[in-house]
């Protein structure tokens, strides 16, 4: 997915504040979701709830106001109850600024861990061989 680096997302040196890329990540993988036909405020109404437990973030290069980014994110691992995704973001060059993966782990809307749904899993993994 394409994003734009508006003023509000940079610092005092006109470069993407470091936190705001993990907001790139969040809409990333939400879409990459919703094109599989999940809806998380769906799921949220029905106490499923996926919730981040990790972070790892290199960050390579910096964005800066008005950059054109692209964000992309796809699973490289999960389990039952757990999804990690990797996301990187490039800029229109094509060069990398930065990759992260974050684990999600799936609950209930008591905050207590739980299998990922059959369902979910289903339309998540159904265009990964292995998964």
């Amino acid at each position: 997915m394409k994003i734009r680096v508006y003023y509000e997302d940079t610092d005092c040196g006109n470069v993407v504040y470091y936190a705001n890329y993990l907001k790139f990540m969040e809409r990333s993988r939400t879409e990459y979701l919703r094109e599989r036909g999940i809806d998380l405020a769906t799921l949220h109404k029905n106490g499923i709830l996926f919730v981040v437990i990790n972070v790892n973030i290199t960050y390579r290069a910096p964005a800066v106001y008005d950059d054109l980014l692209e964000v992309h994110s796809e699973i490289i691992d999960f389990t039952s109850s757990t999804v990690t995704f990797t996301t990187t973001i490039s800029n229109a060059q094509g060069k990398l600024l930065v990759k992260g993966d974050v684990r999600l782990a799936c609950t209930n809307a008591a905050g207590r861990a739980g299998r990922i749904p059959k369902e979910i899993r289903e339309k998540i993994f159904l265009n990964h061989d292995g998964f």
